[in-house]
């Protein structure tokens, strides 16, 4: 990113900064806190404690992925910064930080819950295993991937430049 100016590597950086943070939040609010779906819990549902350890453990890689691209995007950052031309405003950086984030659900949402099908927003009711209800699957797509995507972009495109 050596030939990059200060503006393209904040942006840059506040993209991969949203991907990371994106996908925390995918696991931390999905995962974790509202236990909706792990990462193969189509494939292997957490019936037993097998299972769920398996299930525990492809959170685990998922939250590594998640966090490195978290460090790749502060180190870029960083590198932005040290630059003596002034960098944008924060709602240009936070339009750009919503964009990345909507590329992590965009792309998580479709290639796990549509392609590959290892996952799903959330089951009919709650069992692991049952039918997925494809309306939660579509919205975080669309709403959290495309709309999180344009929103960013609107929002980071009519900013002002610098401060």
């Amino acid at each position: 990113m050596g030939r990059l100016n200060s503006t393209k590597k904040a942006k840059v950086g506040a993209i991969l900064l949203g991907i990371g943070l994106g996908g925390f939040a995918d696991g931390i609010f999905l995962h974790q806190i509202l236990q909706w779906h792990h990462m193969l819990s189509s494939v292997m549902p957490p019936m037993d404690m097998p299972a769920m350890e398996i299930n525990m453990r492809w959170d685990g890689y998922f939250h590594a992925f998640d966090w490195i691209v978290t460090v790749v995007g502060i180190f870029t950052l960083w590198n932005a910064g040290r630059h003596t031309e002034p960098l944008p405003q924060s709602s240009w950086f936070a339009g750009w930080l919503l964009f990345g984030w909507g590329i992590f659900n965009f792309v998580e949402g479709l290639v796990n819950h549509h392609l590959l099908g290892v996952h799903h927003v959330r089951y009919q009711g709650d069992v692991y295993g049952a039918d997925p209800v494809t309306a939660w699957g579509l919205g975080f797509v669309l709403i959290g991937g495309v709309g999180f995507m344009v929103g960013g972009w609107i929002l980071a495109h009519y900013s002002k430049k610098n401060f």
